[in-house]
């Protein structure tokens, strides 16, 4: 029996996605309302009440992470994207939910040491460097200072129609914001809508590129999940020893990506 016409009870619920999940725990609906991944409402007595579009919410929260194993804070930035979810920030309860829950399902050691390259895998990491790493270093001949650039400087920069720059905007590829009432694009903006640009050029529908972002996502949710206890709330390591090592473990699965790339690459052009 629903608590209120149209709304659904967290059993209810339960019961819909696993016909679809049918692995899926209940545990597994109130993680995800901790992460800020649906938000149900509530009767006066407190229960949960779920709409249809709360439904849609978490059976697309599941698919993304069991289907495609997409980070769940990249998860919930797709749920906006779509449309089922408000884009408000999680509450300050939730957050602090979410992170004891996270802390508690690791248990691997915060690292004192990690290799320092290929070439001297026993050289220790100081925890203690002078000042924060730089995990977005400029390219030769990019200036990390340049000014931004407007959608019009955009588009002749790299070669894109203005249709093209809002597929872009529209896949998340890059990021306008406003400044002094104009719509305007950072330097890394306009690297990567160069980059595209290319692409575009080649024949590649603009809506593919998507598929590229999601990828970096998945990378990213690698270093994530083993970097985790770093970064937590109980972590003794410095926030700049942490990026460092973060920096590191990214490098390294970024060598794994690359290597698999040529390997695959290679059977391709050889098949």
């Amino acid at each position: 029996m629903t608590g209120a016409p149209g709304r659904l009870r967290i059993g209810e619920v339960h019961a819909l996605l696993r016909q679809d999940f049918p692995d899926i725990e209940l545990s597994k609906i109130r993680y995800y309302e901790d992460k800020g991944l649906v938000a149900p409402s509530r009767s006066r007595k407190g229960y949960r009440l779920y709409s249809e579009r709360d439904v849609a919410c978490l059976r697309e929260a599941v698919r993304l992470a069991q289907e495609e194993f997409v980070p769940l804070r990249v998860v919930r930035l797709r749920l906006i994207e779509q449309g089922l979810l408000e884009s408000a920030p999680v509450a300050g309860v939730e957050r602090a939910a979410a992170r004891r829950a996270a802390l508690s399902a690791v248990s691997a050691p915060v690292p004192s040491r990690v290799p320092a390259g290929p070439g001297d895998p026993d050289a220790p990491v100081d925890l203690h460097p002078d000042g924060p790493v730089d995990l977005h270093p400029a390219s030769p001949g990019d200036s990390a200072s340049m000014d931004p650039v407007t959608a019009a400087e955009l588009c002749e920069m790299a070669g894109l129609r203005d249709s093209e720059l809002a597929s872009l905007v529209a896949l998340g590829l890059v990021h306008p914001r406003t400044q002094a009432r104009e719509t305007v694009f950072s330097a890394l903006d306009a690297r990567v809508a160069t980059a595209a640009g290319v692409l575009v050029h080649r024949g590649v529908d603009v809506r593919l590129l998507g598929a590229l972002r999601r990828v970096v996502e998945r990378e990213l949710g690698v270093v994530d999940d083993l970097t985790e206890p770093l970064r937590g709330p109980a972590s003794v390591v410095a926030p700049a020893a942490a990026g460092r090592v973060v920096a590191q473990v990214a490098a390294e699965v970024a060598t794994l990506r690359t290597v698999l790339y040529e390997r695959e690459l290679g059977e391709y052009l050889n098949g």
